[in-house]
């Protein structure tokens, strides 16, 4: 009987028991921690970290623009190694300049409320939209991949970005494979799908969820932000024709060939995909106070581990029910969910440091950021705001990024939409917008990006993909800075 999942490398195996055995050997510190220090003496003060600490999520982002581009064998075999390596370059110097018990709260912090939801999400979208196969051929025309765009772009903001990505991607994918020139599809899938269509709803993009948790109205986005997403999109979609219509006439206007009638395999994945949905809204808006508690005040909440365990059950129920013949269609593999895991693994790790300094605000090293956001006369610069908010959730985790500056604005929600709209407003697109314009800047692109190379696609480099971004994504950016803000 082959297992549901499938079996961990050596060394990976190694590295868990490893890492086991350490948790396990620090156990008593941990122990005597918890009842001799109190929650706020082990939380890291970004007010007194200097901006050296930042140099290993550097140290990270151009491994993973470098390394492809010099020594792509290396890469391929190594990136896991690689981001262990810029983690334990922030986890070792500090644990001996900030102290053992502060660095290891903050990284068992990080991977209990952020990478684990994160990775489980991740992995239960990435296996059930795999078991949804799109049976027949497409035919790729410009009209067609429009079509998978505009609904791409509409399901984001009602099952979020991840979701109508994994959801879709493949069978768009597929609707192209006759094609010669396919980057550009992509490209603009991940600008659209991926990013800039789920800022329309709190279930679009976590960082507009977490804003809804601290008391933004459900459709307040939806009221405030659809001329700003509108623009964004029909631009973006109508730019994307133009040059799919170009580059397909170039190609000689080319025909798929049929290879089986159209129909759909795996629809039972459907509901699983709207169980998904549900979990994750239901952990927002649970009330129940249980938790459990793992270290001082980092806590489990049991509606979390409810959310958290079901993904896992209904991501195994797609394994045992989805026909293994559907997922070998789809050319299903482990490897893009495993890239993702073991690189996000050790960006979560190396961005800590620059999420504290951020939330230090005026007292940080980058007090300098935060104080472009204030004019002088004490009030809010917009502009400023949507620049900052995006350029920072660009590179780092776009939903803390949002919090900084959500609470750098005044952090009360009834204030922040009634009295200053447009900051919140800027605030929102920021952190949803500028995710496109990297690989990194949201969890599906990097995704996307893994699966469209395993399906034979050259996807552009790190710095090859932000040559793209720049070059349309900021034009329209500064567009919607002049008319919006």
């Amino acid at each position: 009987m082959r297992p549901i999942l499938p079996p961990l490398p050596f060394l990976t195996r190694l590295s868990l028991l490893g890492l086991l055995l350490a948790v396990l050997a620090l156990a008593p510190d941990l122990a005597l921690a918890a009842e001799g220090h109190g929650a706020s003496e082990l939380h890291l003060d970004g007010a007194h970290l200097s901006v050296l600490f930042a140099i290993p999520f550097a140290g990270l982002l151009l491994s993973i623009a470098l390394f492809p581009l010099l020594a792509a064998g290396f890469w391929e075999h190594n990136f896991g190694k690689v981001a262990f390596f810029w983690a334990l370059l922030f986890l070792v110097p500090g644990a001996y300049f900030l102290g053992p018990k502060v660095t290891l709260y903050s990284a068992v912090h990080t991977v209990i409320a952020e990478y684990l939801p994160f990775i489980i999400l991740l992995l239960s979208l990435f296996t059930i939209a795999g078991g949804i196969r799109l049976k027949g051929t497409l035919s790729g025309t410009p009209l067609m991949n429009l079509g998978f765009l505009v609904t791409g772009t509409l399901l984001a903001s009602l099952m979020g970005t991840t979701g109508a990505a994994m959801l879709l991607i493949r069978p768009y994918l597929k609707a192209s494979a006759h094609r010669r020139y396919r980057v550009h599809n992509v490209v603009f899938f991940i600008f659209l799908v991926a990013n800039i269509g789920g800022s329309m709803s709190p279930l679009g993009d976590p960082p507009l969820f977490l804003g809804f948790l601290k008391g933004v109205s459900f459709f307040w986005t939806t009221e405030n932000i659809w001329r700003e997403t509108l623009l964004m999109a029909v631009l973006l979609l109508t730019i994307h024709f133009f040059i799919d219509l170009y580059l397909f006439k170039k190609e000689g206007s080319p025909v798929a060939v049929k290879d089986e009638p159209l129909g759909l395999e795996g629809s039972l994945n459907f509901l699983l995909l709207l169980g998904v949905v549900g979990m994750v809204l239901y952990s927002g808006l649970a009330t129940s106070e249980g938790y459990l508690t793992i270290w001082a005040d980092i806590t489990y909440r049991y509606s979390d581990m409810i959310r958290d365990g079901s993904l896992l059950g209904l991501t195994i129920l797609s394994l045992v029910l989805t026909p293994k013949a559907t997922r070998r269609g789809n050319h299903f593999t482990w490897e893009p969910i495993l890239e993702v895991a073991k690189i996000f693994a050790g960006i979560f790790m190396t961005m800590i440091p620059a999420i504290a300094i951020l939330r230090a605000g005026p007292d940080g090293a980058l007090k300098s950021l935060i104080a472009l956001v204030t004019s002088e006369g004490g009030q809010p610069v917009n502009a400023a705001y949507f620049w900052l908010t995006g350029s920072l959730s660009s590179f780092l985790d776009n939903a803390p990024t949002y919090l900084v500056f959500f609470n750098t604005a005044g952090g009360q929600a009834e204030t922040l939409m009634t009295q200053i709209p447009r900051t919140l407003a800027a605030i929102s697109c920021g952190a949803v917008f500028m995710g496109a314009n990297t690989y990194i800047g949201n969890a599906p692109n990097f995704m996307v990006r893994s699966i469209s190379e395993e399906r034979g696609v050259r996807m552009p480099s790190f710095f090859g993909y932000m040559a793209w971004s720049v070059g349309i994504l900021v034009p329209l950016f500064g567009l919607v800075t002049l008319i919006f803000f």
